[in-house]
């Protein structure tokens, strides 16, 4: 109550429903990347999560603003779950791996229309923020494989980028596509990626 003996108004403000009109947004761009890719505009973006353009545009100024948003939303899921996984040593990379390969099967066919053309060491140098973030999900399960193999820290960078390429999401996909389980795909992912290691290293030698 107030002190003039009035129930207090509930301070809701506009936080709740900012909130909620986001992730409007951030679901239904990834639904139409993921159906219908080349007809993505902000204006149908609207209009799929329930609001005007001009709402939409309050909340994104470009749509490469809130597709860029929608790909690091994606990114945060393995990130917290790499965070969070209690495993060590090779068990952890090969845990985050299954993560990696789980959320590419609900999230995959919107991510990989959105491909940045620039190189992932050039990225990854500039400090991209996509690219860091990737870091971030890589850095303590790809460090625990190059101690477990023997392998120098130093390659810890060149052993990112072999990742990248390796876990690629349209090839993932496509492995998806076969008959294959998803245990096994990422079973023989796990596998040529620390053989790629090995090799990597070796032809320094």
């Amino acid at each position: 109550m107030t002190s003039t003996g009035r129930p207090a108004a509930r301070n809701r403000g506009p936080r709740q429903d900012a909130v909620r009109n986001r992730n409007k947004l951030l679901d239904a761009v990834g639904a139409i990347l993921e159906s219908e890719p080349a007809s993505v505009s902000m204006p149908l973006v609207a209009r799929r999560a329930g609001l005007s353009t001009a709402t939409a545009y309050r909340y994104f100024s470009t749509l490469e603003e809130l597709i860029s948003a929608y790909v690091y939303s994606t990114i945060v899921e393995l990130r917290n779950f790499s965070h969070d996984c209690p495993r060590t040593g090779t068990a952890l990379f090969e845990a985050v791996a299954a993560e990696r390969v789980r959320l590419v099967r609900r999230h995959g066919a919107a991510t990989v229309q959105v491909r940045s053309r620039q190189g992932f060491l050039a990225r990854l140098h500039a400090q991209d923020e996509v690219i860091t973030a990737v870091r971030d999900i890589w850095e303590r399960p790809i460090r625990a494989v190059l101690r477990q193999l023997d392998l120098a820290d130093e390659h810890f960078d060149h052993a990112l980028f072999l990742y990248n390429i390796m876990f690629d999401p349209r090839d993932i996909l496509d492995l998806l596509a076969t008959d294959l389980a998803e245990e096994t795909v990422v079973r023989r992912l796990t596998r040529a990626y620390y053989g790629a290691l090995r090799g990597w290293v070796a032809g320094e030698s």
